[in-house]
């Protein structure tokens, strides 16, 4: 806690500097370009640390579009790759777990709420001296008593719901940090005594030259912040028969994303219910009105929790019946398996660790997978029937709402021209360089998923040269256009909450 007071304060200091609240003013209402200009900055500065660093080879270092890109998926948390990942070294990897930890949703959450209440300090300094001069000029013996009376009594409850609306906010503040912190440190300790007391993902890690503090805090972040990235070439395959392990990174992904609203709200209400405080109240009953994307409404989380439950359930059905007997789950007894598939079907959302090699499974499950990639994270099965804050209060300009298209519309185009940057491979490769392979590719970074089919160097019609299976995405063999494409597009995925709405002008007649 005297860490997070330190930060506090300079983080107060440096918002009530005149050049900070002069950018803040002018942008707080543009919240696509805070985030736009925040993901950028992040990633830029990724990317020039990363390349200043030494790596793990010596003979093989990548290229700085190769690194920008990796910066821009840890921080996008998208896990898309084009090289593979034991080329870093501890401290690479190191600065990809603070990036990931950076470009998470919940952090990046806690930070706009910490934000939001050392502004709303500054702001009601400079309110409370503009009151003071209206209470100066409005003391006239001539008003009347009952006027000043009924002035006073509002006065003193726009003053309470301002406090409540502050309390509220630190409170809420407080209440995602602790849950940041508690979920992050429980994983690590788990994931780290699980590696000393198992002997066979010890020695993995040891073949692997890695440690283990290192892995457990990189898997953990990592997957609570649903990136995807795991310090080894194979992802998580290399451990699908530690089945213990999967059970306790599983539970991250969940918390991290799909399932972090209900249990934020359970959180509160057990708060609430120990401290009877007024801002736990508060914010149960009054969800929308601080606008915090996370916190939804009681009807809304149990939606959320059932629809969660049902897409995990439909995909578990599909990928036991299709692929139980495959070779991709050949070398799994029943209890791998079962937990093997769990762990697969939990990542499908937007996490993007895989125990199996998704070009390898039948094209049933990969159609549903691309599905589940593009649906957003708190996705339910019934409307609502509420209106968020922002819908409800501040509206964009109709004519920017005009010219929006739908999130498909914008991924077609996204398909179309990495199609167009790689026609030339689709002509001499085309059991690699496939449209569905394409697809899976755009869609898994508009989703923040980094699932990947792969390139198998087995498919070429025309063998050329020497060609080497490499553990890292399909993007990986890419021109440079199409790796810029797909770096526009994690980008564009990582911001698509500002745009889901979009589409709404046009009209299919």
């Amino acid at each position: 806690m005297k860490t997070y007071s330190y930060v506090g304060k300079k983080l107060e200091q440096l918002c009530s500097s005149r050049f900070f609240r002069f950018i803040w003013f002018h942008l707080r209402g543009n919240k696509f370009s805070l985030k736009l200009i925040y993901f950028l900055f992040i990633s830029s500065l990724g990317f020039s640390i990363l390349r200043s660093l030494d790596g793990k080879s010596s003979t093989f270092t990548p290229g700085n579009l190769d690194l920008f890109f990796t910066s821009v998926s840890a921080a996008a948390v998208t896990s898309m790759s084009t090289v593979e990942m034991e080329v870093f070294s501890n401290t690479q990897l190191v600065l990809l777990t603070i990036l990931m930890l950076v470009g998470g949703e919940v952090f990046t959450s806690w930070l706009s709420l910490k934000l939001r209440t050392l502004f709303f300090k500054v702001s009601h300094k400079d309110d409370d001296t503009v009151n003071l001069s209206l209470s100066n000029h409005h003391e006239n013996p001539s008003n009347n008593n009952s006027i000043l009376e009924l002035e006073s009594s509002i006065s003193e409850s726009i003053d309470h719901m301002e406090v409540l609306n502050y309390k509220s906010l630190n409170f809420l503040g407080l209440v995602v940090l602790f849950y940041l912190l508690f979920v992050h440190v429980l994983g690590l300790v788990s994931v780290f005594i699980y590696i000393n007391t198992i002997s066979s993902a010890r020695n993995i890690l040891k073949q692997k030259g890695l440690h283990a503090v290192t892995f457990s805090f990189f898997t953990i972040v990592s997957s609570f912040s649903n990136c995807g990235f795991i310090p080894t070439n194979e992802n998580m395959s290399i451990f699908r028969k530690n089945s213990g392990l999967l059970l306790i990174i599983a539970p991250q992904i969940l918390l991290g994303n799909t399932l972090y609203p209900p249990v934020l709200r359970s959180i509160i209400w057990v708060v609430g219910k120990i401290t009877k405080k007024e801002e736990s109240r508060y914010l149960l009953r009054n969800s929308k009105v601080l606008g915090y994307h996370h916190l939804l409404s009681y009807k809304h989380s149990f939606l959320l929790l059932i629809t969660v439950s049902v897409f995990l359930m439909v995909q578990y059905i599909l990928f036991s019946s299709m692929e139980w007997t495959s070779g991709s789950l050949g070398d799994l007894n029943v209890y791998q398996k079962l937990v093997g598939i769990l762990f697969q079907v939990v990542n499908t959302r937007h996490t993007g660790e895989s125990v199996v090699d998704l070009s390898t499974i039948s094209g049933a499950v990969l159609v549903l997978f691309i599905f589940m990639m593009y649906l957003p994270p708190y996705t339910s099965f019934l409307p609502v029937g509420e209106e968020t804050c922002e819908q409800g209060s501040k509206r964009n300009s109709k004519v920017i709402e005009n010219l929006t298209f739908s999130q498909l519309t914008y991924l077609v185009i996204f398909i179309i021209i990495v199609c167009i940057t790689e026609r030339k491979k689709m002509v001499n490769d085309p059991l690699n360089f496939n449209v569905l392979n394409i697809v899976v590719e755009v869609i898994s970074a508009y989703g923040n998923v980094g699932l990947s089919t792969g390139y198998n160097c087995d498919r070429r019609l025309k063998p050329n040269g020497i060609c080497e299976n490499k553990w890292y995405g399909f993007s990986g063999k890419f021109s440079d256009e199409g790796k810029v494409v797909i770096i526009i597009v994690m980008i564009f995925g990582r911001l698509k909450k500002f745009s889901i709405n979009g589409g709404k002008a046009w009209k299919l007649m």
